[in-house]
């Protein structure tokens, strides 16, 4: 496993993550409509950025961690059983702290 790769995608990702919950809070933080219709499809569109914006925090604290991890050495590790995660587990979720066996 190429660590130095696995850093760089995850380093990307974290910076998509930032941008996206500017742009949310961005979005969340403009004067509503005075037009009672149009408020209630704005409150609905809010419910929907706020639940992305959760997630996208989510996401972010799982990359931290996984930077963390890098620092430490212990990145590919499973933090549950010790064993290695495989190279194909962590291509496809490079911020996983479980192996295959772990995650079930």
């Amino acid at each position: 496993m190429n660590i130095t790769a696995q850093k760089k995608i995850l380093l990307a990702r974290r910076e998509e993550l930032a941008s996206m919950m500017q742009w949310i809070e961005h979005q969340l933080d403009e004067s509503p409509s005075k037009d009672w219709e149009d408020r209630s499809s704005e409150r609905q569109g809010d419910d929907v950025l706020e639940a992305m914006g959760l997630a996208d925090q989510a996401e972010l604290r799982s990359i931290d961690a996984a930077l963390d991890r890098i620092e430490k050495g212990t990145y590919g590790v499973c933090v549950t059983c010790g064993e290695e995660i495989s190279d194909a587990r962590l291509v496809l979720v490079p911020a996983t702290p479980f192996c295959r066996s772990c995650t079930a």
